[in-house]
């Protein structure tokens, strides 16, 4: 889906993206073969052309970033085939009240099949969120663009995420698909432990609370509660991004007629 992507030129937006699905212009190669293209004078032909190399060169080198800055944010989805084997999977608990009030309690994270837990008063800090961060190639969350990275940012000043980020909360919107985590996990049919299917968010406050208090059972629930959210995160992923190339890729056109120019 990356190389087949166009809405990062300067000028270009899902319509003039699909037209040149439409005309046979299916990725960065087939686009620059072409010596002329409708719509195109040759100077912006020959500047596309440049940014699309430069683009390539970007990707052969697994630079990642490079794409979190020129794509759009609800526009990084597109970059998980490419780089999801370097995904880090997030989701943070929190004392329940505001970012500038409130602490971060739990953070999951999940690469490769491995799990780690952050707890505060532990191993949470900002050099382990940030060397967590700097290894990964995509952050994958829910409703992590509004809530989860601009707490951790509150709450560890000069946390820096600069990787690309594709936030399922609103890549399942766009696939018509409402609710929170759980609910769309269950209409999905993504699984989870039995005894921690009734837990919410509001939950994890109270079993943090009780941790503090002394209950070390609420902690370790608190932690089971977190990892599934976190490792869940991986199958919505693959099936979400699914539906979005289905629905906005190239394959939902029918390339018509056009004759090379070359």
């Amino acid at each position: 889906m990356l190389t087949s992507t166009f809405v990062h030129l300067k000028g270009i937006g899902p319509s003039t993206e699909r037209r040149l699905w439409e005309e046979g212009i299916v990725d960065w190669a087939a686009f620059r073969r072409e010596v002329k293209l409708p719509g195109l004078s040759a100077p912006r032909k020959e500047l596309y052309d440049a940014e699309l190399a430069t683009a390539q060169e970007e990707l052969d080198r697994r630079n990642a970033r490079y794409f979190a800055r020129c794509l759009h944010t609800r526009d990084h989805w597109r970059l998980f085939r490419t780089f999801g084997a370097q995904a880090l999977y997030l989701d943070i608990e929190t004392t329940g009240l505001s970012a500038h009030e409130g602490e971060v309690t739990v953070v999951g994270l999940y690469r490769k099949g491995y799990m780690r837990t952050l707890i505060h008063g532990e191993a949470l800090s900002r050099a382990a969120l940030q060397d967590e961060l700097d290894q990964a190639d995509l952050l994958i969350t829910f409703f992590g663009t509004v809530f989860d990275v601009p707490y951790l940012q509150a709450c560890f000043p000069g946390l820096q995420v600069t990787v690309p980020h594709f936030d399922l909360c609103f890549a399942a919107r766009r696939v018509g698909l409402q609710g929170g985590l759980k609910r769309i996990e269950r209409e999905l049919e993504i699984s989870r432990s039995a005894d921690l299917q009734d837990l919410d968010g509001l939950e994890a406050v109270r079993l943090w609370h009780r941790h503090r208090a002394g209950d070390q059972e609420a902690l370790d629930r608190l932690v089971r509660y977190n990892a599934a959210d976190t490792r869940n995160l991986e199958p919505l992923a693959n099936l979400l991004y699914d539906q979005l190339a289905a629905r906005y890729g190239p394959a939902v056109v029918t390339p018509t007629s056009f004759p090379s120019t070359r």
